[in-house]
């Protein structure tokens, strides 16, 4: 096996051997410290420890008996939820607009739409802050679900214009011209042939908004505070390990949704 071609240039595995254990070792630094988290969270220690002294589920066991941490979690998925939704349909909407487009203007409205992901996201959180406060929108629901749209629409709108370069505009065009409206035409034959773009779409917009801590702290609070708000808190007030129970709870939820968003990326 390590004497097979890696590339076309014949260089084999053998040969790259170093760039292999280079690229390993890079993983383990970036990757250890999220790592280190779970066998942390299973410590029976009031602190947080590593390793463990003795092994316990006991800050699981406070995690799923504490309404307080309980109605967070219900916060994050509910607004991760309606984030998914609307972001997934702006975003795909967006990306099949510019798609098709043949205005000039069309590369320039996408680099506006993905702005987000290159604004840092306290300078968002400011102005997402100074611009809800006037309407009543801080600590609501509908708040954090537009805030946290604004993060996603831009992921969803790659992934879904990815889809679209692999798909032939000229099936729609073919179901227009035997009489379908363009938003059949758009439901029935593109979307189909996109759903998997779509769906990884969605997925990683969940992720992204029940991930999000910063626009949180500042416009989330009260009943209507988020899950990642509240672990933050709860790790500048005082060290609760019940903080690496959760953690671990969400990075495993976070695997399981990004080995999904690749699998449909790969059927695509």
């Amino acid at each position: 096996m390590w004497n097979k071609p890696a590339t076309d240039t014949q260089v084999t595995h053998l040969q790259r051997l170093w760039l292999y254990i280079l690229c390993t070792l890079v993983l383990l630094f970036l990757v250890m410290p999220t790592l280190l988290v779970i066998p942390m969270s299973f410590s029976d220690s009031r602190y947080l420890s590593f390793p463990p002294e003795s092994w316990s589920l006991r800050w699981y066991r406070a995690y799923f008996s504490s309404a307080e941490w309980l109605q967070a979690t219900a916060v994050s998925f509910k607004v991760a939820f309606l984030t998914m939704i609307l972001a997934t349909t702006t975003g795909t909407l967006a990306s099949y607009g510019l798609h098709t487009t043949r205005a000039r203007l069309g590369k320039y409205m996408m680099v506006l739409l993905t702005m987000p992901m290159i604004i840092p996201v306290i300078l968002l959180a400011v102005g997402i802050f100074l611009t809800f406060a006037p309407v009543g929108l801080n600590s609501t629901i509908g708040g954090l679900v537009l805030a946290h749209t604004v993060l996603a629409i831009p992921l969803v709108m790659i992934t879904v214009t990815a889809g679209l370069k692999n798909f032939d505009i000229n099936q729609e065009m073919v179901a227009r011209s035997m009489g379908a409206s363009r938003p059949w035409a758009f439901l029935t034959v593109t979307l189909p042939q996109i759903r998997n773009s779509v769906l990884s779409g969605a997925l990683l917009a969940f992720i992204i908004s029940l991930d999000e801590v910063v626009i949180a702290l500042l416009i989330a609070g009260g009943d209507k505070a988020t899950l990642t708000r509240r672990m933050f808190l709860a790790l500048r007030d005082e060290i609760d390990p019940t903080i690496a129970a959760i953690s671990t709870l969400l990075i495993v939820f976070s695997i399981v949704m990004l080995a999904l968003s690749q699998f449909l990326q790969s059927k695509k």
